[in-house]
């Protein structure tokens, strides 16, 4: 059986990412689309533009590339903006 893919690299995540979601206000959860944010996604939106710190570093801190954390990091701001501009709730995943 052949392989697809890159076999994906274990990845520190320091904080806890499970119980965090939002949602439009006024709208009932289940009535919601969902964009689903995996840890590692929340992980580099908090190090970047939380913490801010470079991007070198917060790759380091991943234990990651600059190169995955900076597509990384583009992934979770494209499903945010996503969320935000069109009322959908964002959830938390473990990948």
């Amino acid at each position: 059986m052949q392989s697809l893919g890159r076999k994906k690299i274990n990845r520190h995540i320091e904080r806890d990412h499970r119980k965090v979601c939002f949602k439009p206000c006024g709208v009932r959860a289940k009535d919601l689309d969902k964009t689903e944010l995996d840890f590692d996604e929340m992980e580099a939106i908090r190090l970047s533009d939380y913490e801010g710190l470079y991007q070198q570093e917060c790759a380091d801190r991943m234990g990651i590339s600059r190169t995955t954390f900076s597509r990384i990091l583009q992934q979770a701001h494209k499903k945010i903006s996503d969320a935000l501009l069109h009322g959908k709730a964002i959830m938390m995943i473990e990948d």
